[in-house]
C-alpha cells in the first residue's frame, strides 16, 4: 500500500504482525506498576475497544504483556511501517489543506529526529505525548485525511472522539489533554488514569502538535542567559570564559549548550543519560563529551584560561559538578537547572551515588525507595548551590519545578518569609517583566512546503518587518526587538532547523501580526507555498502556571487559569485553525494550565483577516490580566495598544498608595 492509502485505511483491516522493539531506541521509562487487577483487566478492556472483536483474544494477551512491562499500552504492534516526518503538505491525502497543515504538524512532532521517545509517541519531557497509542495516531490522522473544511474533529487526550459537524470559520480540531477533575490532578492520578487509557499528558506543544524540536528551547534559553549575563556584568562586560552550569541534555534541556555558544559563554551540561548525551553531542548541539570530574575540571579551566565560548556536556550527576567546583574553587556565574521534576519520581531526576541502570530498577520495582533517594539529592544539590550563591552565583529555577520539589523534599530553599523561594524563577526576573508583560513571547511558523527556500524567504522576511517595527517603537522595547533581529539573520548559520522546516523568534502583537501578514502576501503571489503558524504555550497568554509563566503576577491571582482558558476559547472563534488545552506540562500535572493554537496561512484574504484577529487577542488577553495583576510594564503596553486599537477598551487597574495600606493592619 503506498502512504497515502495507509493514511486513508486508519486501522488496518487485516491484523499486522506482533513486532519487536527495535534495539538502541531511546526507550521511556517503565511506568510505575500502580492498576489493581481489576483496574488493568479495565485497563486491557479499554484498548481492545479500537480493534475487531475476533482479534481481541491475541491482542489481550499482547497488550497485557505491554502494560505488565511498560505499565502503558502502546500497541506497538499498529505503528505503521512508512517513515514518519514533516512531508510536503500536497503529499498528504487530504479534503482540507487546513487538515493536511494538521497532519503534517503531528507527523514532525513523532519524527525520530524531534521526537524524544518516538516508538512510545512521547515528543518531549518524559512524558508529553502526543497520543497514547498507535491506534489513536491510525484513526486521527484517517479522520484528518477525510474530513471536510465544515467538521470539526473533537479529540479527549489523543482519543479522537469524532468528526462533529461545524463551519468553515470553526477550528479543524479541538484539543484537550489531561482535562482532570481538579481533585485528581496528583502524580499518582496520571499515572493511574493514563495506565487506563483514559487521559494524557500533552506537555506543552507536543500534544498540540506544534513541537518544531528543540529550536524553540533554544531561543527561549539564549534570551534568558543573555539577559542573565546582563544583570550581573558590568555594561559591555564579555560573557566569554564565564561559566552557565545546568542539567539536562533532554528533549527540552539539551537545547542548553547550543543556547550557551550562541550567548557567548562555558556551558557545562550534565546527564545521566549517556543515550541523550551522545545524541546531543551527534547533533552537533553540544561541542565536548567528558566523563570525569577531574577531566571536567581540566578543560574547564582550560576554557576559563583562553576566555572560550564552549558547551561540555558532563555525563554524571550534575551534584557532583556542584560540590566539586565548590572544593576547588571554580566560581560559577550562573546557574540553573532543567531536569524533568515535573515528573520527579519516574525518570525526570536521578539520585547520586546510584547508577543510572540501577536507578531504573528502582523505579520499577522500589519506586518508595528511589523517591527517597531522589528527595536526598535534591537536599544535597540545593545545599551546594547555596554555597555558590553564597560566594556570588546568580542561580535562578528555570521552570521545571526544581526549587518546588526540593522545597517539598526539605530542602533549605525557603526565603526568609516561609512563603516565597530564596531564588527567582527566570520568569520572574527576566522573560516576565522584559517580555511577557511587553506582550513578547515565542511565535513560530512551519514551512509546509518542506523548501529550505521557503524558510530562508520567511527568515528575510522577519528581518524586514521587525527592522520597519524597530523604527517605530518606544525605547522599553527596543532592547527585545534588537535581539530578536540578531538572532533572525544568524539563525541559518547557527544551524537551528530538526525536523520541519521552522523557525523561532520573540515578537509582540504587532510583530506577529505584520510579519504573518507579509508570510500571507508572499504566499498570494507564489513566492513562498503555505505556512503554519503557531507558538509555544509558554507565552504571554497561554499558559497559567504560578511556579513559571505567571510566577510574577503578584495581585494573588497565579493560582488562577481563568486565562489560559478564554485565550483557547477566544482564540477558536477568532480564526485557529486548531486550539489546544491541557493539564500539566514544564513544571507538572495538577501545577499548570496550558492553551495553544495552530494556524494555516494559504495566501488568501480570508486568511488575512483570520490572523489579524487572533493573533492580535493571543497576545492582548494576557497583556490585559498582567496589567489588571498591576505589572508595570503590562500597563505600558496595554495602554499604548488602546491608543493604536480604539475598538480595545481594557479595565485599568487604580494603584493605592502603599501608605494607605501599610497603616491598616
Amino acid at each position: 500500500m503506498t502512504f497515502k492509502e495507509q493514511i486513508i485505511q486508519g486501522i488496518p483491516t487485516k491484523l499486522p504482525l506482533k513486532r519487536e522493539y527495535p534495539a538502541n531506541v531511546n526507550r521511556a521509562p517503565k511506568r510505575k506498576d500502580i492498576l489493581s487487577k481489576e483496574e488493568k483487566q479495565l485497563a486491557i478492556r479499554n484498548a481492545l475497544r479500537y480493534f475487531p472483536i475476533d482479534w481481541h483474544q491475541e491482542l489481550a494477551v499482547e497488550f497485557s504483556e505491554e502494560l505488565k512491562g511498560y505499565g502503558r499500552i502502546y500497541m506497538y504492534r499498529f505503528k505503521p511501517d512508512y517513515k514518519i516526518y514533516a512531508r510536503d503538505i500536497a503529499e498528504y491525502p487530504a479534503k482540507s489543506t487546513q487538515a493536511a497543515a494538521i497532519m503534517l504538524m503531528i507527523q514532525n512532532n513523532l519524527d525520530p529526529k524531534v521526537a524524544q521517545h518516538p516508538e512510545e509517541l512521547i515528543t518531549y519531557g518524559g512524558n508529553g505525548a502526543v497520543f497514547q497509542n498507535w491506534a489513536q495516531y491510525l484513526l486521527v490522522m484517517q479522520y484528518l485525511a477525510t474530513m471536510t473544511n465544515e467538521q470539526t474533529l473533537h479529540m479527549y487526550s489523543g482519543h479522537p472522539m469524532g468528526l462533529f459537524p461545524s463551519s468553515k470559520n470553526a477550528p479543524r480540531v479541538i484539543v484537550t489533554n489531561g482535562m482532570m477533575i481538579p481533585n485528581y490532578s496528583q502524580p499518582d492520578d496520571w499515572e493511574k488514569f493514563n495506565a487506563l487509557g483514559v487521559t494524557q499528558y500533552g506537555q506543552m506543544t507536543a500534544g498540540s502538535f506544534m513541537y518544531i524540536g528543540p529550536q524553540g528551547i533554544v531561543h527561549g534559553t539564549t534570551i534568558t542567559v543573555m539577559n542573565a549575563f546582563r544583570k550581573i556584568l558590568a555594561k559591555n562586560e564579555s560573557s566569554k570564559g564565564k561559566i552557565f552550569l545546568s542539567a539536562g541534555l533532554g528533549g527540552m534541556s539539551g537545547a542548553q549548550p547550543k543556547a550557551g555558544n550562541i550567548a557567548g559563554c562555558i556551558t557545562i551540561c550534565a546527564e545521566v543519560n549517556p543515550k541523550a548525551a551522545t545524541k546531543r553531542h551527534e547533533q552537533g548541539w553540544v561541542d565536548i563529551l567528558i566523563d570525569t570530574i577531574d577531566d571536567l575540571l581540566i578543560r574547564v579551566r582550560q576554557a576559563q584560561a583562553n576566555s572560550e565560548v564552549v558547551s561540555i556536556a558532563y555525563i554524571g550527576n550534575v551534584v557532583e559538578i556542584w560540590e566539586r567546583f565548590y572544593e576547588e574553587n571554580i566560581f560559577i556565574h550562573l546557574g540553573s537547572d532543567q531536569t524533568s521534576l515535573h515528573i520527579p519520581w519516574t525518570g525526570g531526576y536521578y539520585p547520586i551515588d546510584i547508577s543510572y541502570k540501577e536507578s531504573n530498577r528502582l523505579i520499577r520495582e522500589e519506586p518508595e525507595i528511589f523517591k527517597q533517594e531522589v528527595q536526598k539529592t535534591l537536599c544535597r544539590h540545593a545545599a551546594a548551590i547555596n554555597k555558590h550563591t553564597a560566594r556570588g552565583t546568580y542561580f535562578f529555577d528555570y521552570g521545571n519545578a526544581f526549587l518546588l520539589e526540593a522545597s517539598r523534599a526539605g530542602a533549605e530553599v525557603m526565603a526568609e518569609n516561609g512563603i516565597d523561594f530564596r531564588y527567582p524563577s527566570y520568569v520572574q526576573d527576566i522573560l516576565g517583566p522584559m517580555c511577557f508583560d511587553y506582550g513578547f513571547g515565542p511565535f513560530r511558523w512551519v514551512c509546509a512546503s518542506g523548501k529550505s527556500e521557503d524558510l530562508d524567504a520567511t527568515d528575510q522576511i522577519a528581518a524586514e518587518v521587525l527592522q520597519e517595527v524597530m523604527e517605530n517603537s518606544p525605547e522599553e522595547i527596543q532592547l527585545q526587538i534588537q535581539d530578536n533581529i540578531t538572532w533572525i539573520k544568524d539563525a541559518k548559520k547557527n544551524k537551528m532547523v530538526v525536523g520541519s522546516q521552522a523557525r523561532i523568534l520573540y515578537a509582540d502583537a504587532e510583530g506577529r501580526s505584520k510579519i504573518a501578514e507579509a508570510f500571507n502576501n508572499a504566499i498570494a503571489v507564489g513566492k513562498i507555498g503555505p505556512i503554519v503558524l503557531g507558538r509555544d504555550h509558554h507565552d504571554v497568554s497561554g499558559t497559567d502556571s504560578p511556579y513559571r509563566e505567571t510566577s510574577n503576577i503578584y495581585d494573588g491571582s497565579k493560582f488562577t487559569a481563568d486565562m489560559a482558558i478564554h485565550n483557547v476559547i477566544g482564540d477558536s472563534f477568532r480564526g485557529a485553525t486548531w486550539v489546544s488545552i491541557h493539564n500539566g506540562g514544564g513544571v507538572g500535572w495538577g501545577e499548570v494550565m496550558n492553551g495553544g493554537f495552530g494556524m494555516l496561512l494559504d495566501g488568501t484574504p480570508e486568511a488575512e483577516v483570520r490572523l489579524k484577529s487572533m493573533l492580535f487577542y493571543d497576545v492582548n488577553n494576557g497583556i490585559a490580566r498582567r496589567s489588571w495583576a498591576r505589572n508595570h510594564e503590562a500597563l505600558f503596553a496595554i495602554k499604548r495598544e488602546m491608543e493604536r486599537t480604539p475598538s480595545l477598551r481594557v479595565t485599568i487597574p487604580n494603584l493605592v498608595d502603599d501608605e494607605i495600606i501599610n497603616n491598616l493592619f
